[in-house]
């Protein structure tokens, strides 16, 4: 009896032991990369059609101008990062669901830590080789980073990433994310890096 019950535990911790190791490599394969922003404003103006200083009208020339003698210019938008899940069964991993309980993120633009966020709800990555979209709100005061910027330089910075014909080369995001599994969160152990050009 005592050794068909060690047998028993024995065959559970191994188990156990398996799929934690199993959750783990999972886990550890998740990759981001920075997708798009969107909805990007300047003291409230939507950017999203404008490509340089000039075609912002008159008044809103007056109010960006004395905003930035102020040193402020508030700045909101969207970005979106994009997951990529490798676990869909075709690389010798069974097809997993992972659920990113927290992203907690850094900004960087142009090489410049900026502000920090996360996203608002958990989200799910699914483990079917389809990527997932991951939306991230920020605001901030873009002066208190490049107030040493004039006000086309400022601006032009803004429309790079948000205008006509915004690009997100200008935007890292480091972040160490927090996976929810059946045994329970497990964060990243080192911050990784998050760009638009590849999976991380």
């Amino acid at each position: 009896m005592k050794k068909t019950i060690l047998l028993s535990l024995a065959l559970l911790l191994l188990f156990t032991s398996c799929s934690i190791l199993q959750t783990a490599m999972n886990v550890s394969r998740l990759q981001f990369k920075v997708n798009n922003v969107n909805d990007f404003q300047v003291m409230g103006i939507s950017i999203k059609d404008k490509q340089k200083l000039s075609d912002f009208n008159p008044l809103d020339m007056i109010k960006l101008a004395a905003s930035i003698s102020k040193d402020e210019l508030p700045i909101t938008f969207r970005l979106f990062l994009e997951a990529k899940n490798p676990n869909d069964g075709k690389g010798g991993f069974p097809a997993t669901d992972i659920t990113l309980k927290s992203l907690p993120v850094k900004l960087f633009i142009d090489d410049k830590l900026t502000v920090t966020g996360n996203i608002s709800e958990s989200v799910v990555v699914p483990g079917v080789g389809e990527n997932k979209l991951i939306p991230i709100d920020f605001s901030m005061n873009l002066m208190k980073f490049f107030k040493d910027k004039g006000l086309e330089s400022i601006i032009n910075l803004a429309l790079n990433l948000g205008g006509q014909k915004a690009n997100t080369s200008a935007i890292k995001v480091l972040s160490k994310p927090v996976i929810g599994t059946p045994i329970g969160d497990i964060e990243y152990p080192d911050e990784i890096t998050i760009v638009d050009q590849k999976f991380n």
